[in-house]
């Protein structure tokens, strides 16, 4: 499948990180959330207009801006809708 943002995946969809496009200070950020390639994610919802991104990682919710979203890179596996 192909590679789309966090951001344009729909509440339900889940995947696996490919790819983190940004500078080292972002990859070790999401790097000590637990979101890095290779982890497999769950989009539980987005803020109104370019508001945070919810995910679920290992069992945890946690909350991305808008923008880092946007950078975080994702392989579509599957949707829970």
């Amino acid at each position: 499948m192909p590679k789309t943002s966090l951001k344009d995946l729909r509440a339900g969809d889940v995947g696996e990180i490919t790819q983190i496009v940004g500078g080292p200070g972002m990859v070790n950020r999401l790097d000590a959330m637990g979101i890095r390639p290779g982890t497999k994610i769950t989009k539980i919802s987005s803020g109104f207009m370019r508001g945070p991104v919810t995910i679920m990682v290992n069992r945890t919710q946690i909350a991305v801006g808008f923008g880092m979203a946007n950078r975080i890179l994702v392989e579509v596996k599957d949707t829970l809708r």
